[in-house]
């Protein structure tokens, strides 16, 4: 704002001393001083407002004005309260070093002028600051990134003084001001804030304090065009979100506004990250599709061949491999697609919690099948070295990193449960890796709590072996397991099979199993009765529910 728009207002008290022809000049802040030399809190282009406490006699007013020209002040304004004028010295040494001088009315407190200063100096700042974040997000639109999400919030810093944070759902921090890093267990904090407020289905921003802290949680939406009907649990485990560290409750609505615009100018970014994942996932599918076919392991490798060089750019093939299984499930949830919500949860999961930005997960490839997301996770040069035990993700690893927030996002309906499998070297090992993984997550899923996970230490070895069992073994297994179903269901149709495959697929439970099949539990509980009849086992046992696994997957 201009020194002449402060002389216009009336409330503020201001009689016009001296510098009338410097009126033009721009506030961008107000300081309130009574020290002798308060250059050193001076930037330049402030307001100083003083009560002349400083002055002990006339010969102090030239050195004090000196002091306020050099650090560049627009102009000063003193007091009448503490001795009912303005002394002359003072009008005087404004004039010889052409500093404006206002007299300040005895009933008008500095803070009335401060407030008004402030809050113009603020309210032009935003508009300025609006006009750059609407062409850059025209940039954005219609050409290359212009900086990232970086850049924008460089603005809120420099423009509004606003500090903040984009994070993931999961807490991972993608970008940020420089040099001012959250710590891991804040923004793991804000997360699970942000995702349990989502869930209740209040509007943002979500305000929360930490300690001493305020913090206002602004959603950060996709470009994906949703529904009316649109369940907020299928982006909720996916969308980012930007962390002010501001209370935003009695912010104006231009000032929300702002931010707002902030957001979608950084989910156009998002977007694009998304849609540059296109060739990895489709990667991941075909490679998927070849392991679950049967493929030769000479087709498989070519095929990853192709891979390796898109997930590790510049250092040549992988070495080692580990498949991650993920699902993700929600009571009375079938409206909602699960494979597509797991994929992109996972693709967020598998990137490592401590690295910046939205690059590392580009080295990750996440394809869906139905209502599972299974990872292909290349591990570079550096962890071929070991033989797969100490190297690449670990469950126990993976869970700390996300278990918190996720279990706010899941609320009292969905379960997250992950099943990660040991490193492979080789196209033959794909397949194992594959099972071992399904396998690892059936055993989480197991496990009380929202969010589970299970590695490959935590199997029996025969699950390692699965792939690679004599065809003569595998045939007399599953025949003294799954014969007598079979024979049962080709002469009553009674569907024994697809029963007892869709009973441990839903881990045991009767109501989710039920209505997968559409039956009434009853008639559930008459089909398991009768395959435990037929059989002799008894599938309360995790050891007969695993053998009957094990029957069903080399059958």
């Amino acid at each position: 704002m201009r020194l002449r728009a402060l002389l216009d207002t009336d409330a503020l008290g201001l009689r016009l001393l001296g510098g009338e022809d410097e009126l033009d000049r721009t506030v961008r802040g107000v300081m309130t001083t009574d020290l002798r030399d308060p250059s050193r809190y001076l930037s330049g282009g402030e307001l100083v407002l003083t009560g002349l406490a400083w002055r002990g006699g006339a010969a102090d007013s030239d050195p004090f004005v000196h002091l306020l020209v050099q650090a560049g002040v627009s102009a000063l304004a003193a007091g009448e309260a503490e001795l009912g004028a303005v002394p002359d010295d003072l009008v005087e040494a404004c004039a010889r070093h052409r500093l404006p001088l206002f007299a300040v009315h005895e009933s008008v407190a500095f803070a009335t002028i401060t407030e008004h200063v402030v809050r113009q100096v603020s309210g032009e700042r935003a508009g300025d600051l609006a006009a750059v974040v609407d062409r850059h997000r025209r940039m954005m639109t219609s050409g290359p990134a212009g900086g990232g999400p970086d850049v924008v919030l460089d603005l809120l810093g420099s423009d509004l003084d606003l500090r903040a944070w984009v994070l993931s759902p999961t807490g991972r921090l993608i970008a940020g001001p420089k040099g001012a890093a959250l710590a891991g267990d804040l923004c793991a904090r804000l997360a699970a804030e942000h995702l349990a407020a989502a869930r209740t289905g209040r509007r943002g921003p979500h305000r929360v304090a930490v300690g001493q802290a305020h913090f206002s949680l602004f959603p950060i939406r996709g470009g994906r065009t949703p529904r009316a009907s649109r369940d907020v649990r299928e982006t909720v485990l996916s969308d980012w979100l930007l962390a002010v560290e501001a209370d935003a409750g009695d912010w104006p609505d231009e000032r929300l506004d702002l931010l707002q615009g902030v957001t979608q100018l950084i989910a156009v970014e998002r977007d694009r990250r998304d849609a540059a994942r296109t060739v990895r996932r489709r990667l991941a599918q075909e490679v998927l599709e070849l392991v679950q076919a049967g493929a030769a392991p000479a087709e498989i490798a070519a095929r990853l061949r192709v891979a390796a060089p898109v997930l590790l750019p510049g250092l040549g093939a992988a070495p080692h491999w580990q498949v991650v299984v993920a699902r993700v499930e929600w009571t009375d949830g079938d409206a909602i697609e699960p494979g597509p919500t797991a994929q992109s949860l996972l693709e967020e999961i598998l990137v490592d919690p401590l690295a910046t930005g939205p690059e590392p997960s580009d080295r990750i490839a996440v394809a869906h099948t139905g209502e599972e997301a299974v990872a292909l996770v290349p591990l570079p040069a550096v962890s071929a070295e070991h033989d797969g035990s100490e190297s690449g993700i670990h469950a126990d690893q993976l869970l700390a990193s996300v278990r918190e927030p996720l279990t706010a996002g899941l609320a009292d309906d969905g379960q997250v449960t992950l099943g990660v499998s040991a490193a492979v070297h080789s196209a033959e090992g794909l397949r194992g890796a594959l099972e071992e993984a399904r396998h690892a997550r059936r055993v989480a899923a197991a496990r009380p709590g929202r969010v589970s996970a299970a590695g490959h230490q935590e199997l029996a070895s025969h699950v390692l072996l699965l792939p690679f069992v004599p065809d003569d073994v595998r045939r007399a297994f599953t025949a003294r397991l799954l014969d007598p179903l079979r024979g049962y269901d080709r002469r009553h149709r009674a569907e024994l099979i697809p029963t007892l495959e869709a009973f441990l697929d839903c881990d045991g439970s009767w109501t989710r199993c039920a209505a997968r099949l559409h039956l009434h539990v009853n008639t559930l509980r008459y089909r398991v009765g009768r395959i435990e009849q037929l059989t002799g086992r008894d599938l309360s046992r995790l050891e007969d529910k695993l053998d009957f696994f094990l029957a069903l997957r080399m059958s």
